[in-house]
């Protein structure tokens, strides 16, 4: 708990966290996702059968591990990982700043949905308008039912919600600064909590809780599966908490080094020629090239993948990388946007 000793100075004189407090432990938990996401695909494009099923499940195992990491500092620590890290907790109830460590159950419950649902609903929209925004670039149209269109009509209107919710969230920061609301987010709103900056008191309650937790041998099977994976994600937390207390400049690095508006100067740096196919490979084309490593027929609307530089039809490509999100022949992890179409002369 060295990380959350440093903040113990001011706790004297009050328990109300600042908001560059309450913004800075948002934006580190926000730097730890695009750190994992790259040393997973690093590992994919290493060994595409080995460690594929990481890239295209990357999201439901950040899910998962999210879920355990929150869960465990909210049951120790009443706070989030990154709150915990910046010497905050989570106050339920009665909103009061002398209450100690410890949240209600529906606190809890609520606290640890927003923290790990929310976000992954989120990238999950995003994902999807941008997979219609490519359908829509290349003049896709597919055959839809009612359903599937009252969906793409919901992702469709989910850029003007997201837009409204930082409005929002703009003015509960504002409120929150000038001593009006009690809360920085509307998702600690909903949660029913509070941040508040530990004190010298929480901080031996938290060692006093991790030093009380034994095997629980008289227990039943559930309880005892339940003590393990707590062990576990109290075994991935700690480590964790202390390398960020190292490199916490890294990952703020990291976050603009990925963001959005820096992804034209990252693929430049980083992109890189495709690899030549294996040579069994060119010699099963040599006989005829010109035909799709799928259909096995002449090539219609010809398409190369950037990734791995085969040329497939552009129906028979544009429908695998969908589904399979990855090159057919190579196994490379792909996506729709390195698909690029060839113009000849002659078309």
């Amino acid at each position: 708990m060295a990380e959350a000793g440093a903040h113990l100075t001011s706790t004297a004189v009050n328990e109300q966290p600042s908001v560059f407090e309450v913004l800075a432990q948002e934006s580190l938990m926000e730097a730890v996702k695009p750190a994992l996401r790259h040393a997973v695909k690093v590992l994919a494009e290493t060994n595409p059968s080995r460690f594929g099923f990481l890239w295209q499940r990357f999201d439901e195992l950040y899910l998962l591990l999210d879920l355990l990491l929150q869960n465990h500092f909210l049951s120790h620590c009443s706070a989030s990982f990154s709150e915990n890290f910046y010497g905050l907790k989570r106050v339920s109830g009665g909103w009061g700043l002398s209450v100690g460590l410890g949240l209600h159950r529906k606190s809890h419950w609520r606290s640890l949905l927003l923290l790990c649902l929310v976000p992954y609903l989120r990238a999950k929209l995003e994902a999807t308008l941008a997979q219609q925004r490519d359908e829509a670039d290349f003049s896709i149209q597919l055959a839809q039912s009612r359903r599937q269109r009252l969906y793409r009509a919901a992702v469709a209107a989910y850029p003007y919600v997201r837009s409204a919710w930082q409005a929002l969230s703009f003015c509960q920061q504002l409120l929150f600064i000038f001593g009006v609301a009690r809360t920085h987010s509307p998702l600690l709103w909903l949660a029913r909590v509070k941040l508040a900056r530990l004190n010298a008191q929480d901080i031996r309650d938290m060692e006093l809780k991790s030093s009380n937790t034994g095997y629980p041998a008289d227990q039943s099977l559930v309880q005892k599966v339940w003590w393990l994976i707590s062990r576990a994600a109290r075994g991935v937390a700690i480590p964790l908490s202390t390398s960020l207390s190292l490199g916490v400049f890294f990952l703020q690095f990291l976050e603009w080094w990925y963001s959005s508006e820096n992804q034209s100067t990252m693929k430049t740096l980083t992109s890189l020629p495709a690899p030549p196919p294996p040579l069994h490979l060119q010699e099963e084309r040599s006989s005829d090239s010109r035909n799709c490593p799928l259909c096995r027929r002449l090539c219609t609307n010809t398409t190369v993948l950037s990734t791995s530089g085969f040329v497939f039809c552009y129906r028979c490509i544009y429908m695998y990388v969908k589904a399979n999100h990855r090159c057919p022949v190579t196994g490379y992890p792909t996506e729709l946007q390195h698909l690029i179409k060839i113009y000849t002369p002659e078309s």
